[in-house]
């Protein structure tokens, strides 16, 4: 009899322990929720500013759905593979709005996905450009986020960019780092299916 009790005090013991710990682990999310996901909009705006250095600050002007049933239709209207928008902010300055922010990934990297940020004006040329995250080799591919291969990108057309190999890069073109085509190539495509989605979606507003 006693042999059975104690087994049962130790279920109840495992079941209590157990039912504590959950109940600290929900305290804790949340608690740390709101501050992690400050954080994550205060990072991501700093990449932003990169972009488009005239904005005092961003406005978040579509919901996650509908950026991306309008992404997939302007991204493959524009015949781009492997790409996705996903996220989209004005770019203000006071009641002025300045222009637009697009985060868009490629799937299409050499390490894997590889997201950047463009900023367009409302004159519909690029202000920025900026490589928020990637797993490409280093030295190589890890050269998009290089100052050298992301100015290119400012002051052009907000039209469809190509790049080209061994120099030279003009008008819409840009010059392909180094050993690093795959890289090169994801990045222009996400590059342009954030164009695409400025096109089809935001010019003109």
């Amino acid at each position: 009899m006693s042999k059975k009790s104690s087994v049962v005090k130790n279920v109840v013991s495992i079941f209590i322990i157990t039912l504590v710990a959950v109940l600290l682990l929900a305290v804790v999310n949340q608690v740390t929720r709101d501050p992690i996901a400050q954080a994550e909009i205060d990072a991501r705006n700093a990449v932003y500013r990169t972009v488009f250095t005239e904005a005092k600050d961003f406005e978040e002007i579509m919901k996650a759905d509908e950026i991306a049933k309008e992404g997939e239709k302007a991204v493959s209207g524009a015949g781009i593979q492997a790409c996705e928008i996903n996220h989209v902010m004005a770019a203000i300055d006071g009641d002025k709005k300045l222009g637009y922010v697009i985060a868009s990934t490629s799937k299409s990297g050499y390490g894997g996905d590889i997201q950047i940020a463009v900023g367009i004006n409302t004159e519909g040329k690029i202000t920025g450009f900026s490589v928020i995250k990637h797993s490409e080799t280093a030295g190589l591919g890890s050269k998009s986020t290089e100052p050298e291969f992301a100015n290119q990108f400012a002051g052009k057309a907000a039209e469809t960019i190509e790049f080209v190999k061994g120099g030279g890069a003009s008008g819409q073109q840009i010059d392909a780092i180094s050993g690093a085509t795959i890289t090169t190539s994801a990045v222009t495509n996400a590059t342009n299916a954030a164009i695409a989605f400025y096109n089809s979606c935001l010019k003109g507003e």
